[in-house]
């Protein structure tokens, strides 16, 4: 081999030449393998991104989970939220897995919605480099389940990308499923990996994953209820509760701005009356199950709501063409109509010439489910126990009394006994981290629940940033829950300012939209000095009108077209400074 960079009339003897060969060819060999060396160990680390949307944390859980997984099978796992993630940035990306829920009536959920827009948009990159799998949580109670998820699935394969391992949806019992969809996309990443590739540490900016909580959903800790207690008046149209549970006994800790998963039993006096419908007594045995029927249907299933495949079964032996019209062309909105005000024993005793086995009858429903309310207290004013607001649902029907399955097992029969809870987190609903910025609330009625936790959190804090409060409800007399601890915090310097609407007290009604509108210059000021604003509440009406008023105002105030204030409330919603906890 000739020696590189060494011309034949160079001023050498023969034995210096042959010398400086092969000193030369020594050193390429040496570059050259180092160059491969090199290479190699930059291929040696498999990198995928598990990315997720989530409303509530159940898919943070699932993806903070795969991402350990993958690290300890040593490929280089990087795991963020979707709104941290710009669409071009997928175009380096040669692994994704989505873990996505569903939000309200098949909506993505929030933190997922930016990038989503950003996904459909006609100018979004081209991903035939892109291997990728979703996981989608929903809840087949819903007509649109799991539709975040697969419109995720739908929209990779339409930009080229290649599906490493098919969608999996799971309803709302999903960890079994989440885990088969886990290691499915572990098992195909591993066959990828490059040779030698080994452990990796943790990337550079990514947390260290927090120890769980030995108390969850299937292991939940039994709290007793030492306060239940009437917060609205007597003239109320509302019954709305203050429940605190101890958890001095090891129990789960948490962070304001969390929800408490409860975990209900069913009316015995409920329980009777299916008892009484389907002809059978309580203690007729079950197959399979070491359970009576009458355990089954008080813990074990969800006998209030109607399934989808219960209203079906319905229609398929009742004599009712309308309802048989409904269900065969899928009518979502006359379903729902139909529906209204009635529970799935009301829909068989509409139709009594309707006959099942307690086999069928107990495969139409589903699993009795965990209620989540939003926690209304501080952990750090409220070392040893945890406050929830809830308002008690009632109502009569057809010919029966109603209620709310968790509101009602809380107030009517729980008394002082233990209640099995779990704390679901919400990373993302948070007290601002910079103590001096000004917290704008929007919480009428029981959505002033985590903002009372977030007045004691900043109180106990020390935080010096302003908070103001928009609330509201029916009538200030009856309805203004509360009302005690909140003028005290105002009188303590805490609460800086509260607008109140309260709907029904004036003959023009009066909302906390209105407030705010009311308010628009000191509003925007705020938001202008780093403010963060919080909404929680009603989704379907409440949240939504709030968000237009906030586009009002910003348009209004800063005089931007519809475009720029677009883009400036997403910006606030990217910065986490605009998030909402509603259901």
């Amino acid at each position: 081999m000739k020696a590189p960079f060494l011309p034949d009339d160079a001023p050498f003897s023969d034995d210096q030449k042959s010398w400086l060969a092969g000193f030369y060819a020594g050193l390429q060999t040496q570059m050259l393998q180092g160059q491969k060396s090199a290479a190699s160990e930059a291929q040696a680390t498999l990198t995928a991104h598990v990315l997720y949307g989530t409303q509530t944390g159940n898919s943070e859980g699932v993806a903070e989970d795969l991402s350990a997984a993958m690290r300890a099978q040593g490929i280089n796992a990087i795991l963020a939220s979707l709104d941290e993630i710009e669409v071009d940035a997928l175009l380096k990306m040669d692994y994704v897995f989505i873990v996505s829920s569903t939000y309200g009536e098949g909506e993505m959920p929030d933190n997922a919605e930016l990038f989503w827009d950003a996904l459909i948009a006609s100018d979004a990159p081209r991903l035939e480099h892109m291997s990728f799998s979703v996981l989608s949580l929903g809840d087949t109670a819903y007509d649109e389940f799991c539709e975040a998820g697969k419109q995720f699935d739908l929209r990779l394969e339409q930009l080229g990308a290649k599906r490493m391992v098919p969608r999996v949806d799971c309803d709302v019992d999903y960890e079994e499923d989440a885990e088969t969809w886990s290691a499915g996309v572990l098992e195909e990443l591993v066959l990828r990996k490059p040779e030698g590739s080994g452990d990796v540490a943790v990337p550079n900016g990514t947390a260290p994953k927090a120890a769980k909580s030995k108390w969850s959903r299937k292991t939940p800790f039994h709290a007793p209820v030492t306060v239940n207690r009437l917060l609205s008046g007597d003239e109320s149209a509302k019954e709305i509760r203050h429940y605190e549970f101890d958890l001095s006994n090891d129990g789960p800790s948490y962070v304001a701005g969390d929800a408490l998963g409860v975990i209900p039993t069913n009316d015995p006096a409920l329980v009777s009356a299916w008892l009484q419908r389907l002809g059978v007594s309580g203690d007729t045995a079950v197959a399979g199950k070491d359970q009576s029927l009458e355990d089954i249907l008080l813990n074990n299933l969800e006998i209030s709501s109607p399934s989808n495949e219960f209203v079906k079964a319905v229609a398929e032996r009742a004599d009712d063409d309308h309802l048989k019209h409904i269900v065969d062309h899928g009518d979502k909105d006359s379903l729902e109509a139909y529906l209204w005000s009635k529970d799935a024993l009301d829909v068989m005793l509409l139709h009594p010439n309707v006959q099942f086995s307690v086999d069928e009858i107990l495969g139409l429903f589903k699993p009795l489910q965990h209620r989540a309310y939003s926690i209304s207290s501080s952990s750090k004013a409220f070392t040893d126990s945890v406050h929830l607001t809830i308002a008690s649902v009632r109502y009569d029907s057809h010919g029966r009394s109603h209620g709310g399955v968790a509101s009602c097992f809380l107030a009517d029969r729980v008394g002082n006994a233990a209640s099995k809870v779990f704390v679901a987190p919400n990373k993302s609903f948070r007290i601002p981290e910079n103590n001096d910025v000004p917290m704008i609330m929007v919480g009428p009625g029981t959505g002033i629940a985590p903002f009372r936790a977030f007045l004691q959190e900043r109180q106990a804090i020390g935080s010096k940033g302003t908070n103001w409060l928009f609330f509201g409800d029916q009538h200030e007399k009856c309805d203004f829950i509360y009302k005690d601890e909140l003028t005290e915090m105002q009188s303590a310097g805490v609460l800086h300012r509260m607008d109140l609407a309260f709907s029904r007290d004036q003959k023009e009604k009066i909302y906390v939209q209105t407030r705010m509108k009311e308010n628009a210059k000191d509003l925007y000021a705020a938001l202008e000095e780093g403010g963060h604003f919080y909404v929680c509440g009603d989704a379907s009406r409440m949240a939504k009108d709030v968000d237009r008023t906030l586009h009002e105002i910003i348009a209004e105030q800063s005089g931007r077209n519809d475009d720029a204030t677009t883009d400036y409330v997403n910006r606030l919603k990217k910065d986490k400074r605009y998030v909402r906890d509603v259901y």
